[in-house]
């Protein structure tokens, strides 16, 4: 027999039915508010309140994996002409990968002129993008801690030459949220995987110790985007949401068991994105619907630059999605496939120029026209320099961690500046060096985030992405 409910001692009927009817609303309240504040599968996201008034609401880095030349591209040296062939005096040969193989110092293959109001040199390499020179602003003496490609690449990502530490766009991600529950905050695109995957694989976009809902998220260049979301044809029509809904009941009772609650709950966030994905991922896909001018602006009339053109045009499809960050890469890891040009450096970045210089540039005029580029932030660069001598057994350059240089448009960056200097020959940058914290610390800072108060408590310490370093490059703001 059920026992009548009884009001607290020193409460009338009326007055405790009053208080507790308030009571439930709160809580209704506090549910409804909840629900604004979590993704579709409840779990938390972070705080989309930003430290300051943000300039930027995505970043696209575009990735030049292997270590773009920067004096065969952006810092025009002259000297490497007039001193071609002449030892360079001094060098450590362990600068670079290959110290067996250090030769003379070797003139740049390319002609240079100057472009834009600004009068920015460029290489012949990129015809198209170095008539966007003056809403570039270029920072020439950048510089990385190591001459590996791996090492180098966490570097350029997570800010720490060693692997598991979380990457910028999981940073972002965790200090921002997301903008649109059907797609991920952070997507990342590869060369066609006949290329291979960039050095280090998934532990360039990997969350390391951020919620796992932070991770990027890799679509595919050929074919499907996804190919693993698309339903098997003898599913087509079934009611996917009652088999999601079922999983999720299973695992919540195995976590409530299990002790494993917050990772499970991350799992379940998972399984419900990719659902949902299914149906957002198409649309985004679907070039057909962009206009015959849009798809040659980015060049996917050419063979050779349609792979690089394609990814291009869909990060600007996602971008009008909402997606925070979106990291394309141009190169592999196979023999050559990538912007390593140890053997030949001419043929090397004729080749990979030839596949990125259009897509970039119609990256670029595409989100001026369509008033995306005063919020998003475009960087470009790659995870080192090369040197300014020869690796002797060809007529490539070896790797230089001493000197590169990044680009940086839109999201309130201030075009046709340049900000740094390297020496002579391009080899070691010799004014308002920069380092990846520092660059780290400006993408952060345009999306509205401080670097030194976007912070994760793991293991006993505060981590952040710039660690202890990092200063916000206001000169070219």
């Amino acid at each position: 027999m059920s026992l009548p409910v009884l009001p607290p001692a020193g409460l009338s009927r009326r007055t405790w039915l009053r208080q507790a009817g308030n009571g439930f609303g709160a809580l209704a309240l506090a549910g409804m508010l909840t629900k604004d504040s979590t993704s579709p599968a409840g779990e938390p996201i972070a705080s989309t309140r930003t430290h300051h008034p943000p300039r930027a609401t995505s970043v696209i880095w575009l990735f030049m994996n292997g270590g773009p030349s920067q004096i065969d591209t952006w810092d025009y040296k002259p000297e490497l002409a007039r001193r071609d062939g002449q030892e360079l005096a001094g060098l450590d040969p362990t600068t670079g990968f290959f110290p067996a193989a250090i030769g003379p110092v070797m003139r740049s293959p390319f002609s240079f002129r100057k472009y834009g109001e600004c009068g920015h040199w460029a290489s012949e390499l990129f015809p198209c993008l170095a008539q966007h020179v003056d809403e570039m602003a270029f920072l020439p003496a950048c510089w990385a801690e190591s001459n590996n490609h791996s090492p180098a690449l966490f570097q350029m990502n997570s800010g720490f030459t060693r692997q598991g530490l979380p990457c910028f766009g999981a940073w972002a991600t965790y200090g921002l949220g997301d903008l649109n529950h059907n797609l991920p905050s952070f997507v990342v695109m590869t060369d066609p995987w006949k290329r291979g995957l960039p050095k280090g694989h998934g532990q360039n976009w990997t969350a390391g110790f951020l919620p796992a809902s932070a991770q990027g998220t890799v679509i595919s260049n050929d074919g499907p985007l996804m190919p693993f979301l698309q339903s098997p044809h003898e599913t087509v029509g079934v009611n996917h949401r009652d088999k999601v809904d079922l999983l999720a009941d299973l695992n919540r009772e195995y976590a409530v068991h299990s002790g494993f609650q917050d990772r499970m709950t991350e799992r379940l966030a998972t399984f419900e994105l990719a659902m949902r994905m299914q149906s957002a991922l198409p649309e985004v896909s679907d070039l057909a619907t962009e206009t015959a001018a849009t798809q040659a602006l980015y060049g996917l009339n050419d063979e050779r630059c349609a792979p690089f053109g394609r990814q291009c045009l869909i990060a600007r499809r996602l971008v009008e999605q909402g997606v925070r960050c979106i990291q394309i890469y141009s190169g592999g890891t196979e023999n050559e496939q990538s912007w390593d040009g140890h053997q030949n450096i001419e043929v090397n970045h004729r080749r990979f120029a030839g596949e990125t210089d259009r897509p970039i540039a119609g990256l670029l005029a595409d989100l001026k026209q369509r008033g995306l580029l005063d919020s998003t932030l475009v960087i470009c660069n790659g995870e080192f320099g090369r040197l300014p001598i020869v690796q002797r057994g060809g007529s490539g350059r070896d790797h230089n961690p001493h000197a590169f240089t990044t680009w940086l448009a839109g999201g309130g960056i201030r075009g046709g500046v340049t900000f740094g200097q390297t020496d002579e020959l391009g080899f070691r940058g010799i004014e308002n060096r920069v380092s990846i914290p520092d660059l780290h610390a400006t993408l952060l800072w345009q999306l509205g985030l401080d670097h030194e108060r976007l912070t994760y408590r793991h293991h006993g310490r505060d981590f952040r992405l710039t660690d202890v370093a990092g200063r916000v490059i206001r000169e070219i703001l």
